[in-house]
């Protein structure tokens, strides 16, 4: 009897890895280990053409696995991109794009955030046996209506473990450094704190002398309105550190404010430690890297040693911080028992400058970077794979795939089965990396600026063009400098974007850097292709149903009452970290 039950469970593992495209020796689920970084350019790194920054641990992912070099980006900014990388589908489908100028969340004390119908692949790991745990940035929001709810939380997302930042890194996470909240937004509070105060005024007055009929709770509703208003802008002048610069365990916050010195050595230990603790596997281990956002503290013993300034130093430490890693796989054993990707969650920051120093990424050949949803520099993203002994070393792969491809392909690794009440927008990419099969199965994919449409990439698989039409385009600030330096970030809608009719065409397999936009003059199957695309975002847009916006202003807007706290709000402090863990 136990014989033929090893049997049948032998034989049922052999045929499920056989159904995914392997052979031979593979008899379990593997290990998988993400590594994500924030903000990196395409450029920045050896693999793709960098040869001043040097990334040896980053560049032996391709030269034992393989280099993707179309991989896209869902969205050019951070909580968008992250939330399609998490669920394998359009931000738009969850509810995190945006359709005004607030794109991701502004606060830890945020309502937005990732739904808690959103199912991850974290979640569909957990309920294939995986030990699940994520290092490192969230940023999909942590509470909804009360400060201990964590309905955002990744422990509600299918994440075992959590340790790292629910927020973002920002400047005034580091001290003496500017703020990052937009000024506009700043003084749109300050504007609606100043008209809601003169309301509450008047209509006191009014209500004491008879002259107006009002009850005192729409007066108290109106003054606690615009308290709350007051207390946003008068905190984004100074309590951003306390607030949004935070550490969790799990639940808990363990430092409050954060203590940048200590946290790349923290990131490190923990990821590490996660392994160490599950070498006996299967596990998911996410490390999701604070590199290369700004500030760019960079521990000392990396500060002034490359050739690109603090940026440089930033991206040569996150290099560091992958080998360790790398070599803790070694240590226990699991390296050829471990599928390794690598990725950033979009292009890099051209308009993060200091005075004349660069602090964003180098986007190589590609038009434009962060925050701009249809140019390549935008969502055109490092794609490294690697798995000895499964995955062909040193393969190139030039076809369009995606990060939300990593859904759909990890799933399958872990013999889990697809959500079948949602769009999945992501394709498996398993027959691809082996080289089973040579074509992306994407025929189209959908560029969004937020919630705006602005271009359409349409794979033409028998002619091997690749087609990318531009509805809308930011305006650049100055005029041809390939970003827009005058605003920080280029819009998606309003008086900083072109609308263009017929839409901008371009061929990427003939003109990767977008610089010549063909007409019905120089390309005989213009009208062909302009309405063959058409058709596709017709059908897209039927797939698409209305959900509610997470990043909503009400949604981004701070909220007291929401405030992670270690301590008594407002006097949040702690640090329970002591002085475990020096800094490098």
């Amino acid at each position: 009897l136990c014989f033929r039950r090893y049997f049948v469970t032998a034989l049922t593992s052999c045929l499920f890895w056989n159904m995914l495209g392997f052979s031979g020796a593979v008899d379990s689920k593997p290990n998988i280990l993400l590594f994500l970084a924030d903000d990196l350019g395409i450029g920045d790194i050896g693999c793709y053409g960098n040869n001043t920054i040097r990334t040896p641990n980053i560049d032996s992912l391709a030269r034992e696995g393989v280099k993707l070099t179309q991989h896209i980006a869902a969205a050019p900014l951070c909580t968008p991109s992250r939330a399609a990388f998490l669920t394998g589908r359009y931000p738009i489908r969850s509810g995190m794009a945006s359709s005004d100028r607030y794109r991701v969340l502004q606060w830890n004390a945020a309502s937005g955030g990732l739904p808690p119908n959103e199912t991850t692949f974290a979640r569909l790991l957990q309920q294939q046996g995986y030990t699940t745990g994520l290092i490192g940035k969230w940023h999909q929001g942590v509470n909804c209506e009360s400060a201990n709810d964590h309905c955002h939380h990744p422990l509600n997302h299918g994440f075992d473990y959590f340790y790292g930042m629910p927020f973002t890194l920002q400047n005034p996470c580091q001290e003496n450094k500017p703020r990052e909240i937009p000024v506009a937004l700043q003084a749109k509070l300050w504007l609606y704190s100043q008209i809601i105060a003169l309301a509450v005024l008047t209509l006191t007055v009014g209500k004491l002398t008879g002259l107006i009929s009002i009850r005192w709770k729409i007066i108290a509703s109106l003054t606690l309105a615009g308290g709350v208003f007051f207390i946003y802008w008068y905190s984004s002048y100074g309590f951003m550190r306390y607030w949004n610069c935070i550490l969790m365990r799990n639940h808990d916050i363990t430092e409050q404010p954060m203590r940048l010195e200590k946290t790349a050595s923290l990131m490190l230990k923990e990821a590490v430690s996660f392994i160490k603790r599950n070498k006996h596997g299967p596990f998911l281990l996410f490390v999701s890297f604070l590199h290369v956002h700004t500030p760019l503290f960079t521990t000392k013993k990396f500060r002034g040693k490359s050739r690109h300034g603090l940026y440089g130093d930033n991206v040569e430490e996150m290099d560091w911080m992958v080998g360790e890693i790398l070599d803790s796989l070694d240590k226990e054993g699991l390296k050829n028992h471990t599928f390794t990707y690598f990725a950033s969650d979009h292009g890099g920051h051209l308009e993060a400058w200091d005075g004349s120093a660069q602090l964003g990424g180098w986007n190589g050949i590609y038009k434009g970077g962060k925050s701009m949803g249809g140019w390549e520099g935008g969502i055109r993203v490092p794609g490294l794979f690697r798995w000895p002994g499964v995955l062909p070393a040193g393969r190139v792969i030039d076809e369009p795939t995606s990060l939300m491809d990593i859904y759909p392909t990890l799933v399958h690794l872990a013999g889990g089965i697809l959500p079948q009440d949602r769009v999945i927008d992501g394709r498996n990419l398993v027959p691809l990396l082996r080289g089973r099969v040579q074509k992306s199965e994407h025929e189209f994919l959908f560029h969004y600026c937020g919630s705006y449409l602005h271009a359409v990439r349409w794979h033409e698989k028998d002619s091997g063009a690749i087609w990318k039409a531009h509805y809308v385009t930011p305006i650049f600030h100055p005029p041809g400098a390939g970003g827009c330096y005058g605003r920080r970030f280029c819009p998606c809608f309003g008086e900083g974007v072109t609308h263009h009719d017929p839409p901008l065409l371009f061929d990427l397999s003939r003109d990767p850097s977008e610089a010549r936009p063909l007409s019905a003059d120089t390309e005989p199957h213009f009208d062909t292709v302009i309405k063959k695309i058409g058709r596709a975002v017709e059908e897209h847009r039927r797939t698409l149903t209305p959900v509610p916006e997470q990043l909503s202003f009400y949604n981004t807007l701070w909220k007291p009452w929401l405030q992670p706290c270690c301590g008594t709000f407002p006097f949040c402090w702690c640090d329970k970290e002591g002085d475990s863990t020096q800094s490098s």
